[in-house]
């Protein structure tokens, strides 16, 4: 019940349900308070609003989004409460007495502040916003950004400052259980006070050299590191803040480039979330900015997403324009009518130059140009389950599947995904295995996004495994080495308190302005991170027993770093499917719409040497025959042959063909502006020699 409660009221926690409803009914209790008179009940109630009220705030709660929409916002609340005082004040016959009139002032006063609060606020957050946000790029030594304001005058501003009457709220209440003026009015002095001395503190950075310099100006500069950089190749991306994953899949890619790379952002949210690089980054959320900017030394475009915002970069002739796309996989995404806007669309293997040609969509066979994936170079080849491992080994050891659904997709069609028609028969059986598996269940992040059912559904897998995982800590066939596990997560805390000690020293600035002037990477802390990153992924796994079912939610480890412990995958069909391929590993593919085993194989190419499942996920005892014998495997080499049409080659590698593919567009696109510089001489000579004659 409580969790049907807390999916309808759309909150994270019983905690946040607990303060929802504490919060709502509080306000009620107040005014109840204040006609009985009761100033205790009056008291208690107004503490409890605020406490609720506060811990809903810090977490973000959808509810504090809802009463904004419908005129109950945070000042509106604030304004509620002490009026409700004033209420109390009057119905305790206090209306003749010098506190009532000092409360009524204080009120007056402490709203009046709010006006230049609110507007100083908004002007200094205006101000300084720059009309492009970078990464790695050096405006330092081309224009003077002054440091961000304390981010305690800036941040949850409005809250704070709606605090500031708790010590007038509370004076008036002292005052009134009294019956002695004088602790109300010092309550009201130190409210109008902070209140002043708020806004006088904000005053400073609207004047002078603490104002950020004009957009024009900043433009102007970035242009000029533009031309002294003269970037070749770019990566452009738009989109929400869950797609950034779509953009960080190509960052270590564009790192490796033989070309001077720049990636191009056009949200800021982007860039918040963006990961870690060494590549020079420009956010330019205006699209007129972006056109104005100068690009003339880029000859590459490469687009990870198809979006409307890359027109802005599309109309620009100068350079040739590619779609590489987020993933690869048989989702008609991957034969968007769209890309034959583009001037080549690059694709992993030969697999996706006949989806294209299968869909017939308008992308021209000669347009297309297979490159690999050279995301997937961290994808460790399988070995085959050892031995000892394949009838599940005297201390608990076991070969390891890796459930890793897709999510509903826009549309919600509920074939998109295994998770609500199959997820639970698919992890019931793994769970009752025998011999006994490890389940490793990570879900995609947009999962129950669109649909309900699907984050319900991922509610009770979850639950399957976590129950599952406690109940086989007591199973004497499984056996723990505390001892090593203890060193792990001692090794862990280690490592996570240094990545702590680096994301400090070189991370977060005071704001988008201030990150901008100085978020210049330092190589060394950089590659020491990436070392301790994978440092820490090697002390994850070791931290709990082998044989230890697992939920893996967030960014880490990476789904790649899954597979790498897996023996085996159950997935849907999406870019998952086709990554685990690299591995050369058995793979499950659910065919949720049941469409019929040759049917789904002859719309899905990369199912083609999976096991296929039904929603009742009977046909898994074949996938996990597989993994306990790998000799008497009957899909080993279907899934070699199916590697290299849907990934390419191995040799030569995909970053050598990436970069391949980059040189040789570039070259076209050299080509290009030549001829077109040629012809538009051949065309003013003309012109001179007719003028002349």
């Amino acid at each position: 019940m409580i969790s049907t409660a807390i999916r309808v009221a759309r909150v994270g926690s019983a905690a946040e349900l607990a303060a929802a409803v504490l919060m709502l009914a509080g306000f009620p209790a107040i005014m109840v308070a204040a006609l009985v008179p009761s100033v205790p009940a009056f008291a208690a109630a107004t503490a409890v609003t605020y406490l609720a009220d506060h811990y809903l705030h810090r977490q973000g709660s959808y509810l504090i989004n809802r009463l904004s929409k419908v005129r109950a916002g945070l000042s509106i609340r604030f304004l509620i409460r002490q009026l409700l005082l004033i209420l109390l004040l009057a119905r305790l016959d206090l209306s003749d007495n010098l506190i009532f009139y000092g409360a009524t002032a204080c009120f007056i006063a402490f709203y009046g502040l709010q006006a230049p609060h609110g507007a100083l606020v908004t002007l200094i957050r205006n101000r300084r916003r720059l009309p492009v946000a970078t990464r790695n790029v050096d405006l330092a030594s081309r224009v003077r950004i002054p440091d961000a304001p304390p981010m305690g005058l800036l941040n949850r501003s409005a809250e704070k400052m709606l605090h500031l009457d708790l010590a007038a709220v509370v004076g008036i209440l002292v005052a009134a259980a009294m019956d002695w003026a004088l602790p109300g009015f010092i309550g009201i002095g130190v409210t109008i006070a902070l209140g002043s001395l708020y806004v006088l503190a904000l005053m400073p950075y609207v004047r002078g050299k603490k104002i950020p310099p004009s957009a024009d100006k900043v433009l102007a500069k970035v242009d000029d590191w533009l031309r002294e950089y003269k970037p070749e190749t770019v990566l452009y991306f738009s989109g929400s803040k869950d797609s950034a994953y779509q953009v960080n899949m190509w960052l270590e890619t564009m790192e490796q480039l033989d070309s001077r790379p720049l990636i191009i952002l056009r949200e800021r949210v982007i860039l918040q979330n963006l990961a870690p690089t060494t590549v020079p980054v420009i956010c330019v959320p205006g699209g007129v900015h972006l056109m104005n900017m100068d690009l003339s030394t880029v000859r590459v475009a490469l687009y990870a997403a198809n979006v409307g915002k890359n027109i802005h970069l599309l109309r620009v002739p100068t350079m040739k324009h590619v779609f590489i796309g987020h993933g690869d996989s048989d989702k008609l995404a991957s034969v968007n009518p769209f890309s034959k806007a583009y001037d080549e669309v690059w694709v992993a293997g030969r697999a996706g130059r006949d989806r294209y040609a299968i869909a017939d969509v308008g992308v021209r066979d000669e347009d297309i140009v297979e490159v690999g994936r050279p995301q997937l170079a961290p994808i460790l080849p399988g070995q085959g389950t050892p031995e000892g491992l394949r009838g599940g080994a005297a201390d608990g050891h076991c070969p390891t599947v890796l459930y890793a659904p897709t999510w509903e997709g826009w549309d919600g069609n509920p074939g998109n995904t295994s998770l609500m028609l199959a997820g639970e028969n698919i992890v019931k059986k793994l769970l009752k295995a025998d011999p006994p598996v490890r389940v490793l269940y990570k879900p995609h992040p947009f999962t129950g996004t669109v649909l309900p059912q699907a984050g319900a559904a991922h509610q009770k897998v979850t639950a399957l495994i976590e129950k599952a995982a406690a109940e086989r800590v007591t199973d004497p066939r499984f056996q723990a080495d505390a001892a090593a596990q203890t060193a792990a997560k001692a090794e862990l805390a280690r490592i996570e308190a240094r990545l702590a000690v680096l994301a400090g020293n070189g991370g977060d600035k005071g704001d988008e302005a201030e990150a901008t002037r100085d978020g210049v990477v330092d190589v060394a802390r950089y590659e020491e991170i990436a070392r301790l990153r994978g440092e820490w992924n090697d002390a994850y796994w070791r931290s709990f027993p082998a044989w230890q079912h697992k939920v893996i939610t967030g960014a880490e480890p990476r789904l790649y770093d899954c597979f790498n412990v897996s023996d085996a995958m159950v997935s849907d069909i999406s870019s998952v499917v086709s990554d685990f391929i690299a591995s050369g590993k058995p793979y499950a593919v659910t065919d949720s719409a049941e469409l019929g085993v040759e049917e789904f194989k002859r719309q899905n190419t990369a199912v083609r040497a999976a096991t296929i499942l039904s929603n009742k996920a009977t046909e898994l005892e074949e996938l996990l025959d597989a993994v306990r014998d790998p000799a008497g495997d009957p899909l080993a080499e279907d899934r070699v042959e199916l590697k290299q049409y849907l990934l390419g080659p191995d040799e030569p590698t995909s970053i050598a063909q990436f970069n391949t593919a980059v040189a040789n567009l570039a070259i076209k696109a050299e080509a290009r502006n030549v001829g077109q510089e040629s012809r538009a001489a051949a065309a003013e000579t003309e012109a001179e020699a007719t003028t002349k004659a």
